[in-house]
């Protein structure tokens, strides 16, 4: 199994400043699709032992497409932390970000109020502004939190066991492919035992689950408007990605969706024609994975 990082070179703040910020990234996971051609399809890699990553001050964590950039740049410097900074709180907690450290290059969405031209109205877009981290790695002077323990595999099995539960979703387990049905909306997986490992299993399971929630009693995802007949393909790329999320909170490591490799001709024709599409998918993932963890969250505390 190939595998692939999806990584931003990190060019001066200036410079980037300059750059069409949705352009720059879409052009980067481009390059990294248009390479797992070569092999046997695309892999997020990620180090998701480490979860989901956080910023270190406030301990919120990250999201949308976020998430793939720092996951991406952790792999590529060998950061062992998922703690991130920007320099001012590295700062402002006593450290110092070493020198000749660059930062990965983020993303945050704020509301931008204009004048629509016609009506002479005002109203609000979306305006994509760059702002750089820090992981926790490249800073001096500030104590490091201990990791929580990494899971074993018992408590994976039992988490994740949790996660489907808590969902409410039908799952039968008795057919040759893995698939959710919209029309009885269930969720069909071959029997646990036929996989090669039960994280597999599970795996595959929280990719139906992303899709289970697209329904439109839940998250109402419908993608035929902006991609047409491209959609379908669309939707494998939010559920591998809201998969990958899941994942983490697990601490497993991600396995491949079986034959999504076919679908990497569509994902290219979106991405090459829609710069914001990566944004899109990460934002619906994101969305995906926060629904599912809410309805855990729900459950335990009930």
């Amino acid at each position: 199994m190939s595998r692939l990082i999806l990584f931003i070179d990190q060019p001066g703040r200036e410079a980037t400043m300059k750059t069409d910020i949705y352009q720059q990234v879409t052009h980067s996971i481009i390059e990294v699709i248009e390479a797992g051609q070569l092999g046997n399809g695309i892999h997020w890699e990620k180090e998701t032992g480490k979860g989901m990553p956080v910023n270190f001050k406030t301990r919120a964590p990250y999201n949308g497409i976020n998430v793939l950039l720092l996951w991406s740049a952790a792999r590529q410097a060998g950061y062992a932390s998922n703690q991130w900074l920007t320099f001012k709180q590295a700062a402002e907690l006593g450290g110092m970000v070493r020198k000749g450290e660059k930062g990965v290059m983020c993303v945050f969405f704020k509301m931008l109020e204009i004048e629509d031209k016609d009506t002479e109205e005002e109203k609000k877009i979306p305006m994509a502004s760059p702002f750089w981290l820090f992981n926790l790695d490249q800073v001096d002077g500030i104590g490091k939190l201990q990791p929580d323990a990494p899971k074993g595999e018992v408590q994976q099995i039992e988490s994740a066991e949790q996660i489907l539960k808590a969902s409410g979703a039908v799952i039968k387990e008795a057919r040759q492919k893995a698939y959710y049905r919209p029309l009885t909306d269930e969720i069909y997986l071959p029997e646990r035992t036929r996989f090669a490992d039960v994280k597999e299993f599970y795996s595959v399971a929280l990719h139906e689950l992303t899709h289970w929630t697209g329904a439109e009693h839940r998250l109402n995802r419908d993608f035929s408007g902006r991609f047409g007949s491209d959609s379908y393909a669309f939707e494998e790329l939010v559920a591998e990605l809201g998969s990958a999320f899941l994942n983490a909170e697990l601490g497993f490591i991600g396995t491949m969706i079986p034959n999504h490799a076919s679908y990497i001709d569509s994902w290219l024709t979106v991405l090459k024609n829609d710069k914001r599409a990566i944004f899109t998918a990460a934002s619906h993932a994101s969305k995906a994975h926060q629904y599912i963890m809410n309805l855990v969250a729900e459950q335990q505390a009930a």
